[in-house]
């Protein structure tokens, strides 16, 4: 995750000084629903292009020793049809996330018997929308579509230690869904 972050820096860093300091600081409010604490970053590129990063972290336990405990990030190239930080953009995101997830009965059976802890990574497409509030505040709608690849040990859930297998499992779908609060710095 380290190399990542710094690979994006390297690469971006140079546009970042050349097309001013617009940043913008979001929260995304589906992901506070499932009391995941998140943080999102987005840089102005060019007067077209911004490159979004967000992280999402969940150490938390429920009852039952449920858990959707996980890091991540998920890093987006947007492009700005109007304006940057208003109205549509097309994105190209990437994402890496380390989980422990299980006892979760309302998902499904298999969620609710077992426990999958590893990590997962892929890509994906994504269509957005953000609304303008005020001069510095934003309300903002993505959904995405793309690749994950999860690899995995899978363990009984009752005692949350015994070790079944190592799996891994391709998954295409959704792969970002945001509805974010957003503070933009000019």
């Amino acid at each position: 995750m380290k190399r990542l972050l710094f690979i994006l820096f390297i690469l971006f860093a140079p546009f970042t000084v050349t097309y001013g300091q617009t940043v913008a600081v979001k929260s995304n409010l589906l992901y506070d629903l499932t009391s995941t604490i998140n943080l999102g970053v987005e840089f102005s590129l060019s007067r077209k292009v911004t490159l979004d990063i967000s992280g999402n972290y969940n150490p938390w336990v429920f009852n039952n020793d449920a858990k959707i405990k996980h890091i991540g990030v998920q890093p987006e190239l947007r492009y700005w049809f109007c304006e940057k930080f208003n109205g549509h953009f097309l994105g190209l995101h990437g994402h890496y996330a380390a989980y422990n997830v299980g006892g979760l009965s309302f998902l499904s059976d298999n969620m609710e018997k077992y426990r999958y802890e590893g990590d997962l990574w892929g890509g994906g497409i994504s269509y957005g929308y953000q609304w303008p509030l005020s001069t510095h505040w934003s309300i903002e709608a993505v959904i995405g579509a793309g690749y994950a690849r999860l690899n995995h040990d899978k363990y009984v859930c009752e005692n949350c230690g015994e070790w079944i297998k190592k799996d891994s499992k391709d998954y295409f779908g959704v792969t970002k869904a945001a509805i974010s609060i957003i503070y933009v710095i000019k």
